[in-house]
């Protein structure tokens, strides 16, 4: 394999440097560190993503039809990857580009993709993703919200937690059981919900990952008409299935981590405080971490760019991903633990405090291991 960048690929990546040198303010550390569920830099996305709309650096992936470029899966990941490198600054609206929206694009209906991606392409949307339940965080075949038909409207009643974004979105992307008491996969559906539709209650969880990043919603005879389901009932699993296998490699959060490895390495040397072996090997071995990381990603996203099925690549992806972000974490911790307070170094306490959900959003860690022994080493329940 070749591992070099073409010349195409070197001008894309620095024509988006160009663009955060230009467009980020002097005070972005400060704006990021509230989290990209937090008002601030909520209100900064809303502000940022239509200038990167207007430079065709939104969703330069996504087909021509619906504003993009069609360009190639590289150039997506190269996108995310100075995206997140910088901290993020498309805040929540990340999801509309790598998920929400290429999966309406796939199984929407048409008075949905009318409704809903234009705003997605001008980076004016803010969504959260309805999945995890209190007895039902990763295991999503356990959900118990439930969706009741009555004439053309479903009835929706349950509650989700854990769910980012939610006290400033537009709309909730919903799963929630269809079927019968049985439940399980064959039962869900997926319902795209107005936020101001009466019966929501939203409560924010105070917690050490962002300001207003995660909540509580509580749905109480919420009615929705039939329109609002994506696809047929039963229909939602594969849908969910679709998704995740985006959402789960679209985040290079080894991007974010080896950039603030990087400014750790430096300020330890300015204090120099990097000679002693213990911290160059434990710095190594998070910068080698943060490699074998990108490669696992990488991997998948060949496998994108060739048209293949998406296989156990993704699982093997999202741990390595994981393990990277906590050998960083860590190291922080161990050898700069000053740096994770106070004002002086926002950025790092940011992908600290991100850092600590690696293992959590977009499919737990224990979750994802199970799969790879089940999938990839085909190991036997509870070897």
């Amino acid at each position: 394999m070749d591992f070099t960048w073409t010349d195409e690929d070197a001008a894309y990546r620095a024509r988006i440097r160009a663009f955060l040198d230009r467009e980020l303010p002097d005070n972005w550390d400060e704006i990021a560190r509230h989290g990209p569920g937090s008002p601030e830099q909520t209100e900064f996305s809303l502000n940022f993503c239509p200038k990167l709309a207007e430079e065709g650096l939104l969703i330069p992936h996504w087909p021509e039809e619906w504003g993009g470029a069609a360009r190639p899966p590289w150039e997506h990941f190269i996108l995310g990857e100075e995206m997140w490198r910088a901290g993020e600054p498309r805040g929540a609206q990340y999801m509309n580009v790598n998920w929400i929206g290429p999966v309406l694009m796939k199984y929407g209906s048409d008075a949905q993709k009318a409704q809903y991606i234009p705003p997605m392409a001008e980076g004016r949307a803010i969504w959260c993703q309805g999945f995890s339940e209190p007895n039902a965080g990763s295991d999503l075949a356990s959900l118990r919200t439930r969706a009741v038909r009555e004439g053309e409207d479903y009835v929706i009643n349950g509650q989700k937690i854990w769910t980012s974004y939610a006290g400033l979105a537009s709309t909730c992307f919903l799963l929630a059981q269809t079927g019968g008491a049985e439940g399980g996969r064959s039962g869900i559906a997926i319902f795209l919900v107005p936020m101001d539709t009466p019966g929501i209650e939203v409560r924010a969880i105070p917690s050490l990952i962002g300001h207003g990043d995660i909540h509580e919603v509580f749905f109480t005879d919420v009615r929705v008409p039939a329109s609002c389901r994506l696809g047929e009932e039963g229909e939602g699993w594969s849908i969910i299935s679709y998704a995740l296998a985006n959402e789960r490699v679209g985040i290079p959060r080894y991007e974010m981590g080896t950039a603030e490895l990087d400014a750790m390495v430096a300020e330890l040397k300015r204090r120099d405080a990097f000679s002693d072996s213990i911290v160059r090997s434990r710095a190594s071995a998070a910068a080698a971490a943060c490699e074998a990381a990108r490669l696992q990603v990488y991997r998948v996203v060949d496998g994108r760019a060739r048209n293949e099925p998406p296989g156990n690549e993704s699982n093997l992806a999202r741990v390595a991903v994981i393990a990277a972000e906590q050998a960083v974490a860590d190291f922080g911790m161990d050898f700069l633990p000053d740096a994770f307070s106070g004002a002086d170094h926002m950025s790092m306490l940011s992908h600290h405090e991100r850092a600590i959900v690696t293992g959590i959003a977009a499919g737990a860690a224990e979750i994802q291991l199970n799969l790879i022994a089940r999938r990839h080493l085909n190991l036997p329940k509870g070897a």
